[in-house]
């Protein structure tokens, strides 16, 4: 079983002989290809099942526990090359709102940081949109740690609480921000032109909504590696968040190893990919509704988009997976999810195959938790826990998904076991299933799954996300191929520290200087 570094360079084809010895080896190949093709055609045609004849899969559950394989590489979000401190004159006030939910938010929070050093602006402490999908106003202050937020970026940007009032001709004067609504995936061009005017000749800008309103891929490494400052060090959740997660985290290790699963079958997700028919039509009739209500008019085939892996998984599909691939009933799986649509009916056969489900509430309750189950906080406990599982896996791993930014953390975190599975390549195997051809069925998954990464390092290839695989930018070689994959010095945070010092000195020296000149 693969569970180490995947093969990240592919060699080179060797050239092809020429001449009537080159004519002869190529025809001894296409023989050779064409008895292989008949072979696989007439055990194909022997086969019933459906599911083509395959070698058994060299999957070891048990290895899954422990963490992928690193190939030499480890995480590293610090700037290798000059990165000046922010001046200590900025451009203006850069104020966004981050809608969505928790991971959309963070990936936005990440964006707004970059967005401010691109511009020289001061970031004000982004708003949250808490209340328009979670009903509720905790806010940024009520998620995560503010000191440490700053603190930790201190080298990169200038950050403040809110936009200070002014003082003009003896008056306390409010700044009022520009309101801008940035381009999706807008250019750091954009920002840099219609963004920054605005600034300047307002004082202030307040961009909303934003998410994704900064393209992800970006050909500044250093750029790449703030997001992965902000996202794995500054977005530090405040200490209660950390205490309850870590309270259910050691109830759950202290009877094994656990593995934590996002089931995203729930109403909005199915709503959104338009996958009605294995519902009944009062429960259709909800989904459409809802659909109407939220998405953009579309003609949605359910059997088109199952076919092609646009449906998230059912309970008993995932249940299905983990059985294939060698679990066994007395796996322990923590449940992060919200409300699964059509309820016990769907989870039944899940159940069945795994008993021991548990989430937060079954693990922990406390009066503490019972407080902080619902909304953002509720979120960012599931968030915690599922990053320090054993191994997780994400049943629909969208852009914005709660997995999303989960995958890169865990990657981040040292290579944590991950298990995506590839729906487009499942969904043929579980529709012959459906119809009844399910000899061979366990071997197709296993084959399937096999083709995962498991955590490791890995190529990003469109459509994965920055957010979901921050690999190469972000990690880096202590013994590297290449200069640019080599780890920057220990003490890396002395050096941007002494930088800091001594703009502010520099600075201090200019004001003493102006002051005296004035005076004279």
């Amino acid at each position: 079983m693969r569970r180490s570094g995947q093969h990240l360079h592919r060699p080179h084809a060797k050239q092809g002989v020429g001449g009537l010895k080159g004519m002869m080896g190529k025809l001894s190949i296409a023989v050779a290809v064409l008895l292989i093709c008949t072979v696989l055609l007439f055990v194909s045609s022997t086969n019933k099942g459906g599911f083509g004849s395959v070698s058994r899969s060299e999957i070891k559950a048990d290895e899954l526990w422990s963490h992928a394989d690193s190939g030499g590489w480890r995480p590293s979000s610090a700037p290798r090359s000059d990165w000046p401190p922010p001046p200590n004159e900025s451009n203006g006030y850069l104020k966004v709102r981050c809608n969505g939910g928790l991971n959309q938010q963070r990936s936005a929070i990440c964006n707004a940081v970059l967005a401010a050093r691109i511009m020289n602006a001061t970031l004000v402490l982004p708003d949250l949109d808490a209340n328009s999908f979670w009903h509720e106003k905790s806010g940024f202050h009520g998620i995560y740690d503010v000191e440490n937020f700053i603190k930790t970026l201190r080298y990169d940007v200038r950050i403040v609480d809110s936009i200070p009032d002014i003082r003009k001709n003896g008056k306390t004067k409010k700044i009022k921000p520009f309101q801008l609504r940035p381009p999706r995936d807008a250019p750091i061009s954009w920002y840099t032109t219609v963004a920054l005017e605005k600034m300047r000749e307002h004082g202030a800008i307040y961009l909303t909504p934003f998410s994704h309103r900064l393209a992800e891929e970006i050909d500044n490494p250093e750029y790449q590696r703030l997001r992965c400052r902000v996202n794995y060090h500054a977005l530090r959740f405040k200490p209660h968040i950390l205490r309850i997660s870590q309270s259910i985290v050691d109830k759950l290790r202290n009877q094994g190893h656990f593995m934590s699963i996002h089931l995203r079958f729930e109403m909005d997700m199915l709503a959104f990919a338009g996958c009605f028919d294995i519902f009944t039509p009062e429960e259709q009739e909800i989904l459409k509704k809802y659909r109407e209500q939220n998405f953009a008019k579309k003609r949605l085939v359910y059997s088109e988009r199952r076919a092609i892996g646009k449906c998230p998984l059912t309970p008993e599909e995932v249940g299905l997976i983990l059985r294939s691939m060698g679990f066994d009933n007395s796996t322990r799986i923590y449940l992060a999810a919200g409300e699964l649509f059509g309820g016990e009916r769907f989870m039944k056969p899940f159940r069945a195959l795994f008993p021991r489900l548990e989430n937060h509430s079954s693990v922990e309750s406390s009066e503490e938790l019972l407080e902080n189950v619902r909304g953002l906080t509720g979120s960012a406990v599931d968030y915690m826990v599922c990053l320090l599982s054993d191994i997780f896996m994400p049943t629909y791993d969208g852009p914005s998904n709660f997995a999303n930014n989960l995958l890169g953390h865990r990657l981040y975190y040292g290579f944590r076991t991950t298990i995506r599975p590839d729906r487009k390549a499942l969904a043929p195997v579980f529709i012959n299933r459906e119809n009844g051809r399910t000899a061979g069925f366990e071997e197709a998954i296993r084959r399937v799954m096999l083709g995962t990464h498991f955590g490791g390092p890995h190529e990003r290839v469109q459509p994965e996300s920055f957010y979901t695989n921050s690999w190469p930018e972000c990690f880096c070689q202590m013994s590297p191929k290449k200069p640019a994959d080599k780890c920057p010095p220990d003490n890396v945070l002395e050096i941007l520290n002494d930088q800091l010092v001594e703009s502010r000195s520099d600075s201090d020296s200019d004001v003493s200087t102006q002051s005296n000149s004035t005076a004279r």
